[in-house]
């Protein structure tokens, strides 16, 4: 029994050295990315809760921005990575020219919407129960650290869509480079903006966001020299600008595939930050508890999240080669893996609980509570990894409109749902609060189980277009 259990979900030396070649530089990079906001975040607590809170508000907007490009150049990416498991670098060409394309529109709307609504947007997380005078504070630090994080939008696009090009041909080193280059005058420029150090004017909230801004244009000046200086190892990249037509029939089908994942992954980062609304009712204290709590999960859920990601890089690879049997072999191993690493992550998280919020110059109730969601958030962790993995299993075969059920209905129809009853219509704790709407991830770990196993994702979405496009 076991020796079918290890031939199912156990690789080989081989099968594990070429995951981790893969993915550890693309972990590392976002580990560092979250280990610089988690100072940055710890920084801005010494100056105080009101504060804190503001900058975890606007947050929670750039956080729906950065996903939702995750979502605009992941419709494209099904295909580019299945054109490099076939070798066709003319079509990587295509789907390259649109991630830039979509990422640069959703820049323009999250730019345009962000800037009108601003303050309303701030308000919906400030509780009327609070103090006004804190609630002001709150709200006047969100504004000042909002207008300048807006330019970092335009690096963080183009960026985006480099990084993601970079993965699929397994150069996740370079992305790596790129956030590490950044990630020491990111800390340098925090220390010296936010207090005043080294001559430097003493900036607060503001100083934290001039500092994010500038590193994220180095990063990704880094990403962007290395592949245009590199062609040799990018072909996709000669000619890129030389026009910029895409074949009428790719670009409708990554629209057709694309849109529900874009619409997917701005769905259910809005949904989170719906939930997070929902916590502050509870008031200010909440709002601080969780940011605090979020920092250090975020860091550890680097982990299980691009582990998902080298799940679609791979798998999407062996669909597009034609590898059918193969790829569903692989998705079980790295499944596994994959929850396995979550659970190791998920032990090391928990002590921190302790001894993390001591960190911030906040009220000992703030503390407590964060320590307390920390707990569950890292119970939580294998759960997310199951179902993380799950939805890269079913994107990498371009099954967009499963995925888009898969993530959307369960946040909207469901977790939405649920939540706002127990936090508008209960006077429910706080803890209970929390953990009930963690913890129902559940429920989404049998669906996930269900719709992987029902293989339905298995098959090659390449073949039939350019066949249909070179007709």
């Amino acid at each position: 029994m076991f020796s079918r259990f290890k031939e199912k979900f156990i690789g080989d030396r081989r099968f594990y050295r070429r995951v981790l070649l893969m993915v550890v530089p693309m972990i590392l990079q976002n580990m560092v990315t979250n280990f610089v906001s988690m100072i940055d975040n710890i920084m801005v607590g010494q100056i105080g809760t009101a504060e804190m809170s503001g900058v975890s508000i606007v947050n929670q907007f750039v956080f729906v921005f950065n996903i939702t490009l995750f979502g605009a150049v992941s419709g494209a990416g099904i295909f580019g990575a299945q054109f490099f498991g076939k070798g066709d670098s003319e079509g990587q060409k295509y789907t390259f020219r649109f991630r830039l394309l979509i990422c640069a529109v959703v820049t323009a709307i999250a730019l345009a919407v962000f800037g009108l609504f601003d303050k309303q947007l701030i308000r919906l997380f400030l509780s009327k129960d609070d103090d006004p005078q804190l609630i002001e504070m709150t709200l006047q630090s969100g504004l000042e650290y909002m207008k300048i994080m807006f330019i970092g939008f335009l690096p963080f696009g183009i960026g985006q869509a480099y990084s993601s090009v970079l993965s699929e041909c397994g150069y996740t080193k370079i992305p790596m480079i790129a956030s590490m280059s950044a990630v020491g005058i990111n800390v340098v420029l925090d220390y010296c903006l936010i207090f005043g150090k080294f001559g430097f004017p003493e900036m607060g909230v503001c100083g934290a966001a001039v500092a994010t801004v500038i590193a994220k244009f180095i990063e990704t000046l880094v990403k962007v020299v290395w592949t245009h200086t590199h062609k040799e190892k990018n072909k996709y990249i000669i000619g890129l600008f030389k026009g910029f037509s895409i074949p009428s029939k790719l670009a409708g089908d990554i629209i057709k595939r694309g849109t529900p994942l874009l619409l997917n992954e701005f769905l259910w980062a809005a949904g989170m930050s719906v939930i997070a609304q929902f916590y502050s009712v509870r008031g200010i204290e909440a709002v601080a508890a969780r940011n605090i709590s979020s920092t250090i999960t975020n860091l550890f859920g680097a982990i299980y999240i691009q582990l998902g990601v080298c799940i679609s890089i791979i798998v999407g690879a062996k669909l597009g080669a034609g590898k059918l049997k193969e790829a569903r072999e692989l998705d079980n191993k790295l499944i596994f893996f994959s929850v396995t690493a979550s659970m190791v992550v998920a032990v090391c998280a928990l002590p921190l609980a302790e001894f993390f919020p001591m960190l911030y110059k906040t009220e000992e109730g703030i503390r407590s509570l964060a320590g307390y969601m920390i707990v569950i958030q890292a119970l939580c962790m294998p759960l997310w990894s199951y179902t993380n993995a799950c939805y890269f299993t079913l994107r990498s075969g371009g099954k967009t409109g499963l995925t888009f059920l898969f993530d959307f209905g369960f946040t909207w129809l469901l977790v939405i749902p649920l939540g706002a009853v127990l936090s508008y219509c209960t006077d429910l704790d706080i803890h209970i609060l929390f953990a009930v709407l963690s913890l129902i991830e559940i429920v989404k770990v049998f669906i996930g189980y269900f719709m992987v196993r029902s293989d339905i994702w298995i098959n090659n979405i390449i073949d039939d277009i350019m066949d249909e496009n070179q007709a």
